[in-house]
């Protein structure tokens, strides 16, 4: 077995990484431990008390360690040196932190190094290759300087960096040197370590990368192609990272994932998860599992919940970005549809459609007096109220809830220029939505009124400037939703067949046609009163091309005289 030797970057929790570290030694595997040089004294102190009597444990000088700056290169350089110098049978040296956690038995990673005793394994990619680097630094961040802290200092890095930009200011990279990026955390051979820290241009080497930004993925990453003569590209710790680039913790329910994963170690492990500590920390079966590490296997799994944290569910609003306009994925979870001016043309058209369709069919869900759910409910699902008020102060949202809280089962409701229209763009824009409109339909019920004319021709005015506004929505260009809009004129030419229409377009209950029509609304005198608006002075142009007076009846056929033929 190859004799591994381990450096640890310790910053916090102390008490596990006593714990890892016993770990490792227990298996005769020598430990180097950095300790951040932020940590307080008395705690380093008690921390080195407790570890003295081991005699695989060593401790190097201590640097202050932050992100993204050149003390975490150069305490994983003074720790390497100490490992070098004072364990001379160490074949492999690997750099892990204090929150890493071994996944499999120690004799385990033993085995498979010695099985490859020439082989370095550093994750390094030149930054073209590279495709996880998030915060806009690729090649920049070998060409320009970065003396201030990204964290501490954001201000000042920034700025800085503007400057040299501005300046058109480029550091020149050492004679020789290829940049390559990758994980941290890697496991070298003792020759190829040995090279690196040895290496006759190394002042000149160090003093470049001391203003490289995030040294620590790029310094050995980048010299160990000059010195290895066979580099896997890959860690052998398992470190997933999220969208922002930042590193996922794992929590005690992660307990049967990280052993699917067979990698040998895993970073970063939360401090107070007791489960994966005991779980792995404790003795193992004598059976050794010799699977190759596959982190691929979870990778599916942490796709997924990626997406679910950029994208989230469909027509389901996260509270950590809401309302971050554009952001979530699709307005609503399920296909719905609005019928705008059916109800006025047809009597019994809700009843009609629900027979139909099978569908759950609502009023004016819009209504300005109240949300008319079916069956003259108060509360809908999801305790959604009638009221007016509240469903005003955001309709995408009420629109948005009743779909979710009715998942799996469709859901029809009328509109109309009386209702408000706060919503017409959020609809208009939604894939989901299946909008059928009867333009100018609203008409009807004026006709079917006995109020004086003047204030008619008012309210018909006023109708007819909102629903033409709300066409001019449909029929945008940012429009998504499927629409289908007929003048009230060319509707009733062929009332059956647009139904029809509609009806395959939701998903009838059975394929055959319909059966049975909804009942039209008395038209009679309808054209005249059409033109009377038009006498007024008011256009009623979204009704079509109504005729004044009836059309004559057809006269009808005699009827043949019936014959018996023998």
């Amino acid at each position: 077995m190859s004799n591994v030797g381990v450096i640890m970057l310790v910053h916090t929790a102390l008490d596990r990484a006593e714990q890892v570290v016993r770990h490792w030694t227990a298996s005769g595997c020598p430990v180097v431990l950095h300790v951040d040089r932020q940590v307080d004294r008395k705690v380093f102190q008690a921390f080195c008390a407790r570890l003295k009597n081991d005699p695989l444990v060593r401790f190097s000088r201590r640097h202050r360690c932050e992100w993204g700056t050149w003390g975490i290169v150069e305490a994983s350089q003074c720790a390497s040196e100490l490992m070098l110098s004072e364990f001379a049978d160490v074949d492999h040296v690997y750099l892990a932190s204090g929150s890493c956690l071994p996944l499999r038995p120690v004799q385990e990673l033993q085995t498979y190094l010695a099985a490859r005793p020439d082989i370095d394994f550093i994750e390094s990619a030149t930054t073209a290759d590279v495709p996880w680097i998030v915060g806009g630094l690729s090649t920049e961040r070998f060409t320009l300087r970065f003396p201030f802290s990204w964290k501490k200092r954001r201000r000042l890095f920034d700025g800085y960096v503007r400057l040299q930009r501005r300046l058109k200011l480029r550091r020149r990279i050492p004679a020789g040197l290829v940049p390559h990026m990758g994980s941290q955390w890697w496991c070298l051979t003792r020759r190829t370590l040995t090279a690196i820290l040895t290496d006759a241009d190394r002042a000149r080497y160090d003093a470049y990368f001391r203003h490289v930004w995030i040294p620590d993925e790029s310094y050995y990453q980048t010299l160990a192609r000059l010195h290895s003569d066979n580099i896997e590209s890959r860690s052998l710790t398992l470190s997933k990272f999220d969208y922002q680039g930042k590193p996922h913790v794992f929590y005690d329910d992660h307990l049967q994932l990280l052993r699917r994963s067979d990698c040998f170690v895993a970073r970063k492990i939360w401090p107070h998860a007791e489960r994966l500590y005991q779980a792995f920390l404790s003795p193992t079966a004598a059976d050794i599992n010799r699977t190759e590490p596959n982190p691929g296997k979870i990778d599916r799994i942490f796709a997924k919940a990626v997406e679910r944290r950029t994208r989230g569910r469909k027509g389901l609003y996260m509270q950590s970005r809401y309302p971050a306009k554009g952001v979530e994925n699709q307005q609503t979870c399920g296909a719905y549809s609005m019928f705008q001016g059916f109800s006025e043309l047809f009597e019994d058209f809700e009843s009609w459609l629900a027979r139909a369709t099978g569908a759950r069919v609502h009023g004016h869900l819009f209504a300005p007096e109240r949300a008319e759910f079916s069956g003259g409910q108060k509360l809908f699902n999801g305790c959604l109220s009638d009221s007016a008020l509240h469903r005003d102060r955001n309709p995408q949202s009420f629109l948005t809830n009743l779909i979710w809280n009715t998942r799996g089962e469709r859901q029809c409701f009328q509109f109309g220029p009386r209702d408000t229209q706060a919503a017409n763009w959020f609809i208009a824009q939604d894939s989901n939505a299946q909008i059928s409109v009867i333009s100018g339909a609203w008409s009807v019920s004026l006709f079917k009124t006995n109020r004086s004319f003047a204030d008619l021709r008012r309210e018909a005015a006023k109708l007819q400037r909102i629903e033409a506004e709300h066409l001019k929505i449909l029929r945008g260009r940012w429009t998504n939703a499927r629409i289908r809009v007929w003048s009230m004129a060319e509707f009733i030419e062929a009332p059956m067949e647009n139904l029809q229409t509609i009806i395959d377009e939701i998903g009838p209950i059975s394929r055959s046609h319909i059966a049975e029509a909804p009942r039209m609304v008395d038209l009679t005198g309808f054209g005249q009163f059409l033109q009377n608006l038009k006498n007024q002075g008011m256009h009623p142009y979204l009704m079509g091309d109504f005729p004044t007076t009836p059309a004559p009846a057809r006269p009808a056929r005699p009827m043949r005289k019936t014959y018996v033929v023998k």
